[in-house]
């Protein structure tokens, strides 16, 4: 391969949706992190986290599929700079809030925006990706929300104990915008961007051309291969909502642990999940590079990924908190590589002008997912006080949606979508 293909300007691409998937991980993982301080100032239940959780959720569910359907229409680099000012902004305003309804609106309105990630970025994967590379560069971008988590127990934190809690949502809210006009000033589309050579618009448009016309809700509401991988997003999207919401709670209940005791742990299981983001997208595409059928490929890894799941079951009995972070770190590297094979499927298996629309479907459905795992899961906290049943839910999740996948989409074959679309 030439080296102004191996090198190109589709991995700024990259790089910058893996900045943007930071800062919106960062962003929604910000009251978990403080919920057990919030929770004392303001006095919360767990059935009121879980509201909020809820709330967030459901603006996350509806603008999911409407960003979809929007980005599709007027491209990645303006949908992408909207979900990201709408998000950001609310970000912010959680400083001003007080009462619970506050809380909740400012979480509508961060998930409003925060909708718009990934279909931006998995659109502008489509337009900048061959087929074989695709799975690389959607894990790395997608080991932003693991770098995310990470950053997130670090630095709140020291801004929460040195100035208090509203700091933590302004400061890191002001600054990110950095990213906007990075974003702004950098992105085009691959056939309109002056640094890309002939050789990588050759490499990037390697595959076979996509059939022409528009692709309307209705077509694609009709094709098994969108219900393959909405139910999939549906039942496993719910096990990193927990991951991420409840993680801080489970620490501080099982183990004793505070806002300042919570960096090491967090940061050692989101390492641990952005190895298997990357190490799962890399599996894939590397087997494709080795003459395996996509089919065999993405399903593979996402089979080893479920495997890795499964032992979470155990992390409730865990006697030492080393033992309970490695096998959370596990189940987390599980989630990431069977996320960054899934989230490959819509742009495998629909031309490019459908992508973010699949996307947007598969979002509202792993949303609806999480909303009802996080009033399962604040039931359960409530009424035995025990994280046990919550992951014996979250260990059979992906055997499940692999499953189903195999089912209606049993050799991942392109949908049957011909020139025009329909309606």
């Amino acid at each position: 391969m030439p080296t102004t293909a191996r090198l190109g300007r589709r991995w700024i691409v990259v790089a910058l949706l893996f900045a943007a998937t930071v800062i919106n991980y960062v962003d929604r993982q910000m009251l978990g992190l403080l919920k057990p301080t919030l929770s004392v100032e303001f006095g919360w239940t767990e059935t009121d986290y879980a509201d909020i959780v809820f709330v967030f959720q459901a603006a996350y569910a509806v603008c999911y599929l409407l960003f979809g359907r929007f980005i599709d229409v007027i491209g990645a680099r303006w949908g992408y700079a909207m979900a990201f000012t709408v998000w950001n902004l609310a970000h912010i305003a959680h400083a001003a809030a007080t009462t619970l309804a506050q809380f909740m609106a400012a979480r509508l309105f961060l998930g409003a925006g925060e909708a718009g990630n990934f279909p931006a970025g998995l659109k502008a994967v489509a337009d900048w990706f061959p087929k074989k590379e695709r799975a690389l560069a959607v894990g790395v971008f997608n080991a932003g929300a693991n770098i995310g988590a990470i950053i997130t127990p670090l630095i709140v934190p020291v801004i929460t104990l040195t100035w208090g809690w509203q700091a933590a949502f302004v400061v890191t809210g002001v600054l990110s915008f950095v990213w906007l006009a990075a974003w702004l000033a950098f992105y085009r589309t691959p056939d309109q961007h002056k640094g890309v050579t002939a050789e990588e618009l050759a490499h990037i448009r390697s595959d076979p051309a996509d059939p022409s016309g528009k692709v309307g809700w209705g077509v694609l509401a009709t094709r098994r291969e969108t219900w393959a991988y909405a139910l999939a997003k549906f039942l496993t999207d719910p096990v990193w909502w927990l991951f991420l919401f409840w993680l801080p709670d489970f620490l501080h209940r099982t183990y004793g642990l505070d806002l300042k005791g919570f960096g090491p742990p967090l940061v050692a299981i989101y390492i641990l999940s952005d190895v298997g983001s990357v190490a799962g997208g890399w599996l894939s595409s590397r087997m494709m590079r080795g003459g395996v059928s996509l089919n065999r490929a993405r399903k593979t890894a996402m089979l080893a990924c479920a495997a890795c799941v499964l032992p979470v079951v155990f992390a409730t009995s865990a006697a030492e908190l080393w033992v309970a972070v490695v096998i959370l770190g596990l189940a987390t590297a599980g989630h990431q590589g069977f996320s960054a094979n899934l989230l490959t499927l819509p742009s495998d298996l629909f031309p490019r002008a459908a992508v973010a629309s699949v996307v947007g479907i598969g979002g509202m459905a792993g949303a609806v997912g999480g909303m009802l795992m996080s009033k399962f899961t604040g039931w359960v906290l409530d009424s035995t006080g025990s994280y046990t049943p919550i992951l014996l839910v979250a260990a059979g999740a992906y055997p499940l949606a692999l499953l189903f996948l195999h089912l209606l989409s049993p050799r991942l074959t392109p949908a049957a979508i011909g020139d025009g679309g329909g309606p």
